[in-house]
């Protein structure tokens, strides 16, 4: 072995699956194929495709703005705890733009990955990254968004200087169609 290589790092690349891991076909064997059975299964069942997806928004700090994305967007506000088994299950995180915000995000994602963070069966589908102030960011803190983006999906919401002043009447900002078309596709999915 080269001098400086290390062997007590696992070799090949590192896999992340989000949702639910999908079951092999059988494989067909040769001979006779008896006719089906039919299996009686459970309505909620048939069409899995047609449960609504609803939202739970997960702080992991104080502060995030999980309570104002509930209002904003729909979906139930859990605070800085993990939905109960009542709320969605499937979670969105929220963290603020500042660099206590994005370290926060970072390491609960680390430990959701690991299986450390929470409770067995949450669905960890996003991470919503509130702006903590108006205008650009700074290079460091866009470089913590790149490294969040590389293990999930990120939704970026602006700074609204209304929702500061507690002003929630107005539309979602412009810039975040891609969450307010996903919560309320699931908002529209959930409503009789």
């Amino acid at each position: 072995m080269g001098a400086g290589m290390r062997t007590d790092v696992p070799l090949g690349p590192e896999i992340w699956l989000r949702g639910p891991v999908p079951t092999p076909a059988p494989v067909p064997v040769p001979g006779p194929v008896p006719a089906p059975v039919p299996v009686p299964v459970p309505p909620e069942f048939v069409h899995p495709s047609a449960t609504p997806r609803r939202y739970s928004f997960v702080g992991v700090h104080g502060g995030a703005g999980t309570t104002t994305l509930a209002a904003v967007y729909g979906g139930h506000d859990c605070g800085r705890d993990w939905p109960g088994p009542a709320a969605p299950q499937s979670v969105l995180l929220v963290a603020r733009t500042h660099a206590a915000g994005l370290h926060s995000a970072l390491h609960i994602l680390e430990a959701f990955r690991r299986g450390e963070a929470a409770p067995p069966g949450l669905d960890l589908d996003a991470v919503v990254l509130v702006a903590d102030a108006p205008g650009r960011l700074p290079r460091p803190l866009a470089q913590r968004i790149k490294v969040i983006e590389s293990a999930i999906d990120v939704y970026r919401v602006p700074w609204v200087p209304a929702w500061r002043l507690g002003d929630l009447t107005g539309p979602p900002p412009r810039e975040t169609g891609t969450l307010t078309r996903l919560t309320a596709s699931a908002t529209a999915t959930a409503t009789p």
